[in-house]
């Protein structure tokens, strides 16, 4: 019997709503997309709230039309913006004649983590570990049936501000349409588009949206730090109209095609306003004085922000890029690599569709959605999901 999930993701520049499909032959088939242009939100607010209705109508129409299916109930993408992100560690002792950890054991673990957060403002959407450690040995995620006293954990919990909550369930409510739930957007796509081992490692991931970045650490299956700065690649695009007095719209033309890293060869942008308008051509050199130095602004923050996380990163941990702001630009990931001080790389692909890094927010959301639904089905005091087959029908396996 085919059931159908629907979510909405938030985005610094455009709302994206998913449909997709689950069935016993096809556990998630995205069957309807829907793309909206807004103006996004910047520090905790809704950069234009008055036709902000007028851009989810519209992601979700297509959507609808797309997958010729009414959209009734929707399961909703908290972004990263309107999320802070609390790592508590917490111990239990284990007792008996033969003192192994039980699912009862990792049960009081999250017992007690949540006692320890308490209390806090705001709505927790996600909570999950980073790890387990017994007796002070190896960290893991499998915890129970290992043998020992003390049972240590790092929980890991995604806290919503109530504004964005109550906001959002009131517009779509006015749409007649009903919450399903809340879910962690950035959590899901951290869990997507990083691998398993390098997460266990510690792994770093940037988001370089339009008007935000995120800087995410993950380690296990959690993100144990998250810092939103406010800028992105619409402020590279500002940058340039100023800086060569011309259009945004031009502007963001030479910000998707620059190339960065050229040194030897000749390379310029061609720009026209419209149909009638003389095209102005600019050099490399013209470009990159004004559009550089805001990505190194950028870096220094994104550098700055790890810095002062307090998260350790050892000499295998990984720092992936994904988002519309760089990472689509030919040697974009070099030149923050180069600015870091650190190597970065592209995160490896997980779907056939919606595949460009612009869209890694909400395929992470979907996914995220449908391992929860799965984990349902997990007796209690377990930890896993259905994630790794998830992963395999997004790829059509």
């Amino acid at each position: 019997m085919k059931s159908t999930i629907s979510a909405i993701d938030f985005g610094t520049s455009k709302i994206v709503t998913l449909v997709a499909e689950n069935s016993g032959s096809a556990r998630c088939d995205i069957v309807g997309a829907g793309i909206a242009a807004y103006d996004g939100f910047l520090e905790g607010e809704w950069n234009n709230k008055e036709h902000l209705n007028e851009a989810i109508q519209k992601s979700i129409n297509e959507a609808e039309s797309q997958s010729k299916r009414k959209i009734r109930e929707l399961n909703v993408g908290v972004p990263g913006e309107f999320t802070r992100v609390y790592a508590v560690e917490t111990s239990v002792t284990i007792q008996g004649a033969d003192p192994h950890v039980t699912p009862r054991h990792v049960e009081k673990i999250f017992a007690n983590a949540d006692k320890q957060l308490s209390p806090v403002r705001g709505v927790v959407v996600h909570r999950s570990p980073a790890w387990f450690m017994v007796d002070g040995g190896k960290k893991t995620l499998e915890p129970v049936g290992q043998k020992g006293t003390e049972l240590k954990a790092l929980v890991s919990f995604v806290v919503a501000d109530a504004f964005f909550l109550d906001d959002v369930m009131a517009r779509l409510r006015d749409m007649t349409i009903t919450v399903n739930g809340f879910f962690s957007s950035s959590t899901g796509e951290a869990m997507l588009y990083l691998l398993e081992e390098d997460r266990d490692r510690t792994a770093l991931l940037i988001d370089m949206g339009y008007l935000c970045t995120d800087v995410m650490a993950v380690e296990g299956d959690a993100i144990i730090f998250q810092k939103t700065l406010p800028v992105g690649g619409g402020h590279i695009a500002a940058d340039l109209a100023q800086g060569l007095s011309i259009s945004l719209e031009s502007a963001e033309q030479i910000k998707r095609d620059y190339v960065y890293g050229i040194s030897t060869i000749s390379q310029s942008y061609t720009v026209s306003s419209g149909e009638g308008v003389k095209s102005e051509t600019y050099t490399q050199e013209q470009v990159s004085e004004v559009l550089e130095p805001r990505v190194d602004e950028i870096a220094e923050m994104i550098k700055g922000c790890i810095e002062d996380s307090g998260i350790k990163l050892g000499n295998w941990s990984t720092i992936y890029l994904t988002g519309g702001g760089l990472s689509l630009n030919r040697g974009g990931r070099d030149y923050l690599s180069a600015k870091l001080e650190k190597p970065v790389r592209d995160t490896i692909k997980r779907t056939i569709k919606l595949s460009s890094p612009i869209y890694a927010s909400a395929m992470g959301l979907m996914d995220l959605i449908i391992d929860t639904i799965e984990s349902k089905n997990v007796p209690s005091g377990g930890v896993a999901g259905g994630i790794k087959d998830f992963f395999r029908s997004l790829l059509g396996g």
